[in-house]
């Protein structure tokens, strides 16, 4: 059985075929523990990831993700994005990585006129070397657990592999927040949800190659492998490579436009304990690239983490005791009554703490399968 995800998203129908090879590195949270920033980060920054990410998914009456007088503004999850690939803007190209997030729908990369530390460790643009740059006059503002990233408007030719986009909406970020940002591997981020999501006014990438008539299909798709290698995979915008996943392909509906956002029948843990189970609907779920982690309501990941015996430490991360591994339970989700299963090896993340010989275990990070 392959270890990989292949994710596939279609829309309606339009030349061209694009292929970008992902990178796969280190998260920005195994880097911050290595460099032993991890547990003061999380002191800092503990707001409500989930609720806030995905509030729009849930109805307004729902008590649980009300934010009280706060600003609800989206927050975005980049600390454990890891499946990043290579774009270019402007003509003579400049070159960036981005991690492409089917989580997001914005296109940024640092501007040349950054002033944070962040921006100072990855790749800049520089408008005044394009003869293709047109300055758009607005700003823009993404809010994630370490501040705002502030930045300007503009348009630009973009090169997404093969696929050239004319005149396309992107944010050049001139403040970039937090230490975080420093350690990250890639420059900016590469947003394919829908335009409902958009913080930007304007077409986001993908729907701009289906605009211009750029693709053979209106499908983007990415394989995704962990392998423990540098090769992470890759993203193909206008169809799909067959060669990457085993037939049939098991199409489920989108439930509403933002976020891909799907009906989750039910979580099964050893058969013994069930979540989403609770009515016909089952319960909804998004399907993220920008992020390793799979998250879920606190009382059930709790009950979970109690289920499989991980031990919670003071800045909400679980360990599990190395030895246990082969026999943690099956962790089993079910979409369009087709089942998913992973086992403790595949669930687990490998760490290893400066105090014991623990494995790092967070119910919210059951890798996708």
């Amino acid at each position: 059985m392959r270890t990989s995800l292949l994710l596939l998203v279609c829309v309606g129908f339009v030349h061209g075929l694009g292929r970008v090879s992902l990178s796969r590195l280190p998260s920005v949270r195994s880097r911050l523990r290595a460099a032993e920033q991890l547990n003061e980060f999380l002191r800092e920054h503990q707001p409500d990831v989930f609720s806030r990410r995905y509030a729009q998914c849930y109805p307004a009456t729902q008590h649980y993700l009300r934010m009280g007088g706060r600003s609800t503004e989206r927050l975005y999850n980049f600390m454990d994005a890891q499946f990043f690939g290579q774009i270019s803007l402007g003509k003579p190209e400049q070159n960036f990585t981005v991690v492409f997030d089917t989580g997001s729908t914005d296109l940024w990369v640092p501007s040349s006129y950054c002033v944070s530390q962040a921006c100072a460790m990855h790749h800049k643009f520089k408008a005044f070397e394009s003869s293709t740059y047109a300055h758009d006059g607005r700003v823009f503002g993404i809010h994630y657990g370490s501040g705002h990233l502030l930045g300007v408007m503009a348009r630009e030719e973009l090169k997404v592999g093969s696929v050239t986009v004319q005149n396309q909406v992107f944010g050049e970020a001139v403040y970039e927040p937090g230490f975080a940002f420093v350690l990250a591997q890639f420059d900016g981020v590469l947003g394919l949800g829908f335009p409902q999501l958009a913080e930007e006014l304007g077409s986001p990438v993908f729907d701009t190659m289906i605009a211009q008539g750029l693709l053979d299909e209106p499908v983007f798709s990415f394989y995704l492998k962990n392998n423990g290698s540098s090769f992470g995979g890759e993203v193909v915008f206008g169809g799909v490579d067959e060669t990457r996943f085993v037939s049939p392909i098991n199409w489920i509906a989108v439930t509403q436009k933002g976020y891909w956002q799907i009906r989750l029948d039910v979580v099964k843990v050893q058969g013994a304990l069930r979540f989403c189970y609770r009515g016909p609907q089952g319960c909804q779920a998004v399907l993220d690239t920008g992020t390793s982690l799979i998250g879920g309501p606190a009382r059930d990941i709790l009950l979970l983490q109690q289920f499989i015996g991980a031990t919670p430490t003071a800045v909400g991360e679980f360990l599990v005791d190395c030895v246990r591994i082969s026999s943690l339970p099956v962790v089993s989700f079910q979409i369009n009554n087709v089942e998913y299963s992973l086992t403790g090896e595949q669930y687990i993340r490998r760490v290893r703490t400066t105090q014991q010989p623990f494995q790092h275990f967070n119910p919210s990070n059951l890798r996708r399968h």
